[in-house]
């Protein structure tokens, strides 16, 4: 082979995703696809695949396949706010799911194998490797232990914060699957309802600069207002109080009037009219008037704390309170703090621990993606120590609301009234009541609770037990007897005429009855409730009291069970329970709900290595409906350069971000 082609192809070992779908690195810099793919047409130039389970028929399609190659390293990048590289937002991930999604779809490619490069460069190629995962875990719905164990046996350096000084806290790959993936399994992160144009306009600091986190959530770089501050400047300078603290809704109208606001401010005051804001919550310094926001309708809390510091606990606990009254009545939370990124992201963060179970580094990973820089250096830290503290937090939370319930269900409960003793009742114990001058009516219970006797009264009485229990009762074998001959119901008077003759055992007496047969039935107290049991499913019974028979039939005496060896009769009786108390619900009834997590059957080993469905399909939302795959194919144009006879689909230019994060917002 030319050394050139030995050169193009010396490539990792390719780690296998899906049937189609590899991954690998090239020496940096990365070749160029158009090369490796007309390199790659040639049969002596085909790749070593990572070694899999031995199977003759894989290790024979490795000889024959052949191999398209592309790559993203130039097309998406991630734009840093200090020394921070990864991962990309989630814009990238949509972009490069569809992208993939086109290629495998891609008639001309359907005989080909796609492989994902990358070069060796560290930060690129944890960054491709995490999109190509995504994509395995979000389109094909795999878990995300099974999206990471292609690539498990490979080094990446971890991600870190968008800080200056060196890195004391380490994010990988695995923690950004598990992120995302809870964000699914909540509802949090649905592609159908991401826009990569509103993302990408939005995100812009010309724009307002915010992101959605979840769907109740909103962070947000704090607006800015130079005429109100150098206002506010010139008001304590001249000793008078300023506006924000004391003038009045329609005072701060007329302020706004009579300038303009800037744009960004501008766009973020509209678009938080239309989607529902109903709290902004503010964690830094006053860089603006906060009546702008209540002269809209939306509520406006402060809840400061230094930059690049840590929460006290009775701002996360206010912050958790209030917004999650706030969420739960159907609202929508604006975080700001200077950029939107550090302490914003530490309160959300925390919202996501107390609220649905996150770690520490999976609320991290999945608001990195969301906004990039979320959460700097201490506040990572904080998260982490403090994440056991907040699901405590979380846990008393719930015992709290249960009681509550509770005690609202109890106090709906009425409790009947007590008549007063009548004079004559109150002559027999010899009381002498109280003397009176006013004559007091009895009280006397309301109409719904003499119902409620009533109807307590008709019910009938259950069956007693087997034995009546007595107070501080020993283990005295001699009363066994006594109680024996108490505990006993009548015989049935068994039907007269001749009986069937019915084949005997070979081992048991005569050949027209059986053993069993010649003796009276025996009817106790056990086997009646069990019969009972049976029919309604409780323990009590509706049958009447028994009837006296004659002196003639004298009563049976319940027998003991001396041995673990039971009658037939008892072999029957437990055989009859079983087959009751295992019957299948009948068709159409609904399902008792399970306490367990609901996890679909994984498909059969010979086809869980092309099946798209697995463990995944049935928890990735709770909500019950499956995923809709509608968003790949509604913004393709958008995102994809369609296909041509001599192109294949690739992504369109990508808008840069500029960035809002400065010197201030980080601690040195």
């Amino acid at each position: 082979m030319p050394p050139q082609k030995c050169e193009a192809l010396r490539c990792e070992p390719l780690c296998r995703f899906a049937d189609r779908l590899y991954f690998t690195t090239f020496p940096q810099p990365a070749p160029n696809p158009s090369v490796l793919n007309r390199l790659a047409a040639e049969p002596d130039n085909r790749p070593r695949v990572r070694s899999r389970p031995r199977d003759p028929h894989a290790s024979a399609a490795d000889e024959t396949a052949t191999y398209y190659y592309f790559t993203i390293d130039d097309q998406l990048l991630y734009l840093s706010f200090f020394q921070d590289w990864g991962p990309l937002n989630i814009a990238m991930v949509y972009k490069a799911c569809i992208l993939i999604h086109e290629l495998l779809e891609d008639k001309d490619l359907s005989p080909h194998r796609l492989v994902l490069y990358s070069s060796e460069d560290p930060k690129r190629k944890a960054n491709a490797a995490l999109l190509l995962a995504l994509f395995i875990m979000i389109v094909q719905r795999r878990a995300p232990w099974e999206a990471f164990h292609p690539i498990a046996e490979l080094e990446f350096m971890p991600f870190r914060d968008a800080g200056r000084g060196p890195s004391d806290f380490s994010l990988n790959i695995q923690d950004c699957l598990w992120g995302i993936w809870k964000a699914m399994q909540h509802g949090l992160c649905d592609m159908n309802e991401f826009s990569v144009d509103d993302y990408e306009y939005y995100e812009k600091v010309e724009n307002g600069d915010w992101n959605w986190i979840t769907p109740n959530f909103i962070a947000f770089a704090s607006p800015v207002d130079s005429t109100w501050i150098k206002k506010e400047k010139e008001t304590k300078a001249n000793g008078t109080a300023g506006p924000s603290s004391t003038a009045s809704s329609s005072t701060g109208t007329d302020l706004a009037l009579q300038r303009k606001l800037p744009t960004p401010f501008l766009n973020c005051l509209d678009y938080f009219d239309k989607r529902n804001i109903k709290l902004v919550v503010r964690l830094n310094t006053e860089l603006y008037d906060r009546g702008t926001f209540l002269d809209r309708g939306i509520d406006h809390m402060e809840l400061y704390f230094d930059d690049g510091t840590n929460p006290t606990d009775e701002i996360v606990r206010t912050f958790l309170d209030v917004a999650d009254r706030v969420i739960e009545g159907g609202g929508v939370v604006a975080v700001h703090c200077k950029a939107g990124l550090g302490r914003t992201g530490t309160l959300i963060g925390a919202y996501l621990i107390w609220k649905y179970g996150f770690t520490a580094n999976e609320a991290i990973a999945f608001m990195r993606i969301v906004r990039p820089g979320s959460v700097v250096g201490p506040q990572q830290q904080y998260m982490y120590l403090k994440q056991l503290e907040w699901c405590k937090w979380a846990a008393a939370d719930e015992i709290k609301k249960q009681q509550a319930a509770n005690a609202l269900a109890s106090a709906t409960l009425v409790t009947p009234a007590t008549p007063p003793a009548e004079e004559d009742e109150l002559a027999v114990m010899d009381i002498t009541p109280p003397h009176s001058p006013v004559h007091m009516a009895p009280v006397t219970p309301s109409r719904h609770v003499a119902t409620a006797a009533a109807k307590a009264k008709a019910i009938a009485t259950p069956g007693q037990p087997r034995k009546t229990p007595t107070a501080k009762r020993t283990l005295d074998h001699d009363s066994d007897e006594e109680d024996e001959a108490q505990d006993v119901l009548p015989a049935l008077v068994l039907p007269t005429g001749p009986r069937p003759r019915v084949k005997a055992s070979r081992t048991t007496g005569p050949k027209n009855v059986t053993a069993s047969e010649s003796r009276p039935t025996r009817v106790t107290r056990s086997t009646t409730g069990a019969a009972n049991i049976r029919k309604t499913g409780t323990g009590s019974s509706n049958l009447p009291s028994p009837v006296k028979t004659s002196s003639s039939q004298g009563p049976n005496k319940i027998p003991r069970l001396a041995t673990t060896r039971t009658t037939s009769a008892a072999k029957a009786a437990v055989a009859a329970a079983s087959t009751t108390s295992r019957r299948p619900n009948p068709p159409g009834s609904p399902t008792p709900p399970s306490r367990l997590p609901t996890l679909a059957k994984r498909p059969p080993p010979s086809a869980a290595s092309s099946s798209l469905t697995d463990v995944a399909s049935a928890t990735i939302k709770r909500t019950g409906t499956a995923q809709s795959d509608a968003w790949m194919k509604t913004n393709v144009a958008a995102v994809v350069v369609p296909a041509s006879k001599s192109e294949r689909p690739g992504l369109r230019p990508v808008r840069r971000r500029r960035s809002s994060f400065s010197s201030a917002d980080v601690v040195a």
